[in-house]
């Protein structure tokens, strides 16, 4: 039996996959955030957990990470191109996530 051919939708869900990319990706959609912002716009997530998950969607080449240099260091993640557009088709979800937010956050 032959392995299916990929449509595109698994290779997505593959690049989201995790608890708080989506909300991730949904906020830098708004516009780009420092570090301390988006961990004020998603508070149920950890500091840890928001490093990881920036460290992974940066690996796959949807988020941006610009380093403005200062005292102190001023980082700012913003979405590539790419996550841009995989932002606007995962648009539904997070105005799904809005609109019904104890079902979200269950």
């Amino acid at each position: 039996m032959n392995k299916p051919a990929d449509n595109g939708f698994s290779t997505a869900m593959k690049m989201v996959a995790g608890k708080w990319k989506i909300n991730i990706l949904c906020e830098l959609g708004v516009a780009p955030r420092r570090f301390g912002r988006l961990r004020q716009s998603i508070p149920a997530i950890s500091e840890k957990m928001l490093t990881q998950q920036l460290r992974e969607l940066e690996t796959d080449g949807l988020v941006n990470r610009k380093v403005y240099p200062g005292s102190p260091t001023k980082v700012v993640y913003s979405l590539t191109e790419s996550g841009a557009a995989l932002n606007a088709g995962a648009e539904g979800l997070c105005l799904w996530a809005e609109q019904f937010p104890s079902r979200a956050d269950a």
